[in-house]
């Protein structure tokens, strides 16, 4: 949380370097620290970065959560979720232009429940796949979520499969998914569409799994690495293809659709 410096301008203190940092200072290089901790944007800031000005227009804006298995709290919940947020749910969904390319793209919410995905969640990436597919669009996809929403139960687990069913006829048309995978990508997410893409990019640091590292070695009752579960250890392993630090995403992003579009 911020703090008061001095000279009444908020500071942020960073978790890896522990040094306190001026909220402007922070946000002109795009909220990552100057040791290179990423601290998490909202969805319409990962968009905004790497489209062109003005692009993006929203698509499937009126799909939203309801509380189909009346569990306790849930309905409370969402309503917290969206005013904290400021959106409907925890993904948003649109085309735009990068660099002049048109492509779909979606980016999940960290604000509204961890970016967990619903039943909701799940129909909007989905139909946005299937537009992309119509209009042969590439797709750009920012993932962050805690995993499936257990509000939701069996509904919620099966977006997993619905939405990988989509992917899956996107990329037999010959077209490109370009997954982003930002702190922290776990769950059903991982288990599906966050993995699924033909290049997958993440930003440093990220935390990218399916089990919690606590769990896993609760249940293994075996020592982890430090940088179990970590990007770079990702990168090292093969699960992802490159790093994407946030100041040259655009630029790396661009030169992809380039290269995948005869550019």
């Amino acid at each position: 949380a911020p703090i008061q410096s001095d000279a009444g301008e908020p500071e942020v203190t960073c978790p890896n370097c522990h040094r306190a940092t001026p909220e402007s200072r922070l946000w002109a290089n795009h909220n990552v620290c100057s040791c290179g901790y990423h601290f998490r944007l909202s969805a319409r800031h990962h968009i905004g970065l790497i489209i062109d000005p003005g692009s993006f227009r929203e698509c499937f804006r009126n799909i939203c959560g309801g509380d189909p298995l009346k569990f306790p709290g849930y309905a409370q919940k969402l309503e917290v979720a969206r005013a904290s947020s400021g959106e409907r749910e925890a993904v948003i969904c649109g085309t735009s232009t990068v660099d002049g390319v048109r492509c779909a793209l979606f980016a999940m919410e960290s604000a509204f429940m961890m970016g967990s995905m619903g039943s909701a969640v799940g129909e909007k990436i989905a139909s946005l796949f299937e537009y992309a597919t119509a209009e042969r669009l590439p797709v750009i996809g920012f993932t962050v979520s805690g995993g499936a929403r257990m509000q939701e139960g069996l509904l919620s687990l099966m977006q997993m499969a619905k939405v990988s069913a989509t992917v899956k006829r996107h990329s037999d048309t010959g077209l490109l998914y370009l997954a982003v995978l930002t702190n922290p990508t776990t769950g059903g997410v991982t288990a599906s569409f966050a993995m699924e893409a033909d290049i997958i990019l993440a930003e440093p640091g990220a935390i990218v799994g399916f089990a919690g590292a606590r769990v896993i070695k609760q249940t293994t009752l075996r020592p982890l690495p430090r940088d179990f579960q970590q990007a770079e250890s990702l990168l090292e392993h093969g699960f992802i293809d490159a790093l994407a630090p946030r100041s040259r995403q655009k630029a790396l992003i661009s030169q992809l659709l380039a290269m995948h579009t005869g550019g």
